[in-house]
């Protein structure tokens, strides 16, 4: 198990209400909004994920504003936490 997957487990085990995921990111949450029960993600983490993924740092920043944070998706879409 990963970091992420652990505490993404984690999370989802406590969690009193349906969080929602975002698919391949698992590696970037850091917690959640526990009022909204909303996951949190690290922006630069996510970035890191796309790199691995084999883009480059502008595709990378591209692809997540447009197509990964730039959607919502009702009242459980995630909190996107820009620490870059």
């Amino acid at each position: 198990m990963n970091r992420g997957e652990g505490v993404l487990a984690r999370i989802i085990e406590d969690a009193e209400e349906d969080v929602l995921i975002a698919d391949g990111f698992d590696d970037a949450v850091m917690g959640i909004e526990h009022n909204s029960s909303r996951l949190i993600y690290s922006v630069s983490l996510c970035i890191e994920i796309l790199m691995d993924e084999g883009m480059n740092m502008e595709d990378a920043l591209e692809h997540f504003n447009y197509n990964v944070s730039g959607g919502y998706v009702g009242e459980l879409t995630p909190i996107w936490c820009w620490d870059i």
